[in-house]
């Protein structure tokens, strides 16, 4: 919960503009006593306005950046000590955005207004729509085309599903997934969720039916309930999407398997024990990141067969930073710019992307991370070296200062702490040039170490590049599963 204090002196105010000088001492309070909670990555603004004095008592006005906020005034009678106790008589807490203190006029008053996210239901299921049913002969066909070797089974019934989440500072919102599930089946299916890789284009997601979610149906013809999540700000998400924000990659992933499961369950689709997780490249560590959720906040609700996480970015403040730094080339640069500009829109320690930009990228490059611009188009906007692009300031700080927010932010979302439990395989192939090996080489060791010796490193296509490495990845990782299923 995040507080903001507002004072008064035995209702001795009058009332007064936002602006005015008296106010000076309260918004000074006011920004001492901004406490950002956990829950927030870039903590919402409240902004005192206006301090009415009137027959009835004393209104505090205030202002919220997010709709998805409740609030509750508390008081006391001194400011140094004494507990803040909710205003009584009211109902606390509200949405709304004032509040008036009818008591009477006997003594100093202090006030803080705590607010913290209106409570949603996560995983709540909005919708599903029904986007296509394949037949086994149009599903051959497009595998052949697609060279997926992967007999059709079953015929698919194939679905966009919108539910409610949490974005990344932990407010309500909706985003959308793909629901993918064999026809005509009666015994009770296990499910597995896909996460997909890097992509810029809003509608380039599996909900869709492109190329990725053809994966969802992979499964699916093989006797798998599948869900694809597109993850916040793509598909039907609103806003810019936090690229590699661990927390509401998992987030997206444990929602989606909440509401497959409700519909699953209204519509008589019977689902086993079993559950799987899967994805490659941004994907792989999207899959990390709900492996490590859902072992360490859900295990009542999931238990995770198996998980296999290929080619993923897991040491991000390290290996990815250091190769950044190094000036290495690398084939698709609009990575770096992307994950910068993602944690500066979720952690907002600068203003936006172009700050961090030199000129002329500051403002070519801003402008593409537009939903409808895609990777070839960025790349080709960028220098040779991605590095080149960004202020050497920036550079420089980020060689000699430690404790660079971004440092920190990419720090926040390394997926190398932790021990995990499930039966795991890191994919990763050795001539991997986008995302270097070294990222499942360093989990694998961390993991090991610290007694997860049931992880395994696997190079399932010696010298095969990020591209290459796919296919080997998807096809090794399912016949592990169709091996436990």
């Amino acid at each position: 919960m995040t507080a903001v204090l507002f004072y008064s002196t035995a209702w001795d105010l009058p009332s007064v503009p936002p602006m005015s000088r008296p106010l000076t001492l309260l918004r000074c309070l006011s920004i001492l006593a901004l406490i950002a909670s956990p829950a927030f990555a870039k903590p919402p603004a409240v902004t005192l306005t206006t301090i009415v004095r009137h027959a009835e008592g004393l209104t505090l006005n205030w202002q919220a950046s997010s709709p998805e906020l409740q609030f509750t005034v508390e008081s006391r009678t001194t400011l140094g000590t004494g507990t803040w106790e909710p205003v009584p008589d009211n109902p606390w807490p509200t949405p709304t955005l004032s509040f008036t203190d009818a008591r009477p006029e006997s003594a100093a008053h202090y006030y803080r207004v705590a607010f913290a996210p209106i409570p949603g239901q996560r995983g709540r299921l909005i919708s599903a729509t029904k986007v296509s049913t394949l037949n086994k002969a149009l599903i051959q066909f497009i595998f052949q085309q697609a060279e997926f070797p992967i007999p059709a089974d079953k015929e698919v019934n194939f679905y966009k599903i919108i539910y409610e989440t949490v974005d990344a500072q932990g407010l309500r919102t909706t985003a959308s997934g793909a629901l993918a599930l064999p026809v005509g089946v009666t015994t009770p299916l296990p499910l597995i969720s896909y996460q997909h890789g890097s992509i810029l284009e809003r509608e380039d997601v599996p909900s869709r039916l492109n190329l990725e979610g053809l994966i969802g149906v992979a499964f699916a013809t093989s006797g798998y309930a599948a869900v694809l999540p597109d993850y916040l700000g793509l598909g039907d998400s609103p806003g810019f999407h936090p690229y590699h924000h661990a927390d509401s990659e998992a987030t997206c992933v444990v929602d989606l398997l909440r509401a497959a499961r409700t519909y699953c369950s209204a519509n008589g689709v019977a689902l086993n024990e079993k559950l799987f997780l899967t994805g490659y490249s941004q994907g792989g560590h999207a899959t990390l990141a709900a492996l490590r959720a859902i072992e360490s906040s859900h295990a009542a609700e999931f238990s995770v067969t198996a998980c296999a996480a290929g080619a993923g970015a897991y040491d991000l403040s390290e290996t990815t930073l250091n190769r950044f730094l190094q000036g290495i080339p690398v084939p698709n640069p609009y990575y770096y710019p992307y994950l910068i500009g993602a944690f500066v829109d979720v952690y907002g320690f600068t203003n936006s992307l172009g700050d961090l930009l030199r000129q002329p990228w500051r403002l070519i490059i801003p402008p593409l991370f537009n939903g409808i611009t895609g990777s070839d188009l960025i790349n080709a906007a960028l220098p040779a070296n991605a590095l080149d692009a960004f202020e050497p300031n920036l550079i420089a700080t980020l060689q000699s200062d430690p404790e660079h927010p971004l440092r920190h932010a990419l720090a926040d979302n390394d997926l190398l702490d932790w021990t995990p439990l499930t039966r795991l395989r890191l994919y990763h192939c050795s001539g991997d040039q986008d995302v270097t090996p070294l990222n499942s080489k360093i989990a694998y060791d961390r993991f090991r170490a610290r007694g997860a010796t049931q992880v395994e490193l696997i190079d399932p296509a010696a010298g095969a590049d990020h591209t290459g490495c796919v296919s080997p990845t998807l096809l090794g990782g399912k016949a592990w599963f169709d091996s436990l299923r």
